[in-house]
């Protein structure tokens, strides 16, 4: 069972929120109000790229996102602290929205659409946990066999890639947020 963390458990709690209230009241917008909306539209805002995290565009994404966000979250938080760990995620979610945009405006200058949730972030968290603890063993359940951390954050972030099928998943963002990630640890931008 995961032991939920104090920062990790307020973010799930935000994410679960928001989805809840977006159906509740869908009048309101509530996703489209905190999506990151490409910079060609009018419906930009530069809130959105922090925003953007908290919104997920089904059940299935929110679900995934929040499993992973709990198990590679609360083991980062624990060794990092709160402060440490909330930045870093803020960071990595931020970076990859920055990275996102940029790449959207070199390669489709002029298309409109928007993006949710926190799978930048989280693959930044992805490419920490490999990164911090490359030969930590993690026990899977399927299958049933326990793979060290560097190769499982491999697989995952190529797994991700590879499941979508319908060029909806903002591929550009995950990469961003690995990247992001990276250059923090590597360049030991995160102090206490």
């Amino acid at each position: 069972m995961f032991r939920l963390t104090p920062v990790v458990k307020n973010l799930i709690f935000i994410c679960v929120a928001v989805f809840i209230l977006d159906k509740i009241f869908p009048g309101f917008y509530l996703t489209e109000r905190l999506a990151l909306w490409k910079i060609s539209t009018d419906l930009f805002k530069p809130y959105q790229l922090f925003t953007y995290m908290f919104a997920h565009g089904s059940a299935g994404h929110l679900f995934f996102n929040m499993f992973t966000f709990a198990f590679l979250g609360a083991q980062l938080e624990m060794v990092w602290g709160f402060k440490r760990f909330l930045s870093y995620f803020l960071i990595t979610g931020i970076g990859a929205a920055v990275v996102y945009l940029l790449i959207e405006i070199l390669l489709n200058p002029m298309s409109g659409g928007s993006m949710v949730g926190a799978s930048g972030a989280i693959y930044g968290m992805l490419l920490a946990f490999g990164f911090l603890y490359p030969n930590m063993e993690v026990q899977l359940i399927i299958p049933p066999v326990a793979v060290k951390a560097k190769y499982l954050a491999l697989i995952l972030g190529v797994f991700a890639y590879m499941m979508d099928t319908s060029g909806q998943v903002a591929h550009f963002a995950h990469f961003g947020g690995a990247v992001v990630g990276f250059l923090v640890l590597r360049l030991g931008l995160l102090r206490d």
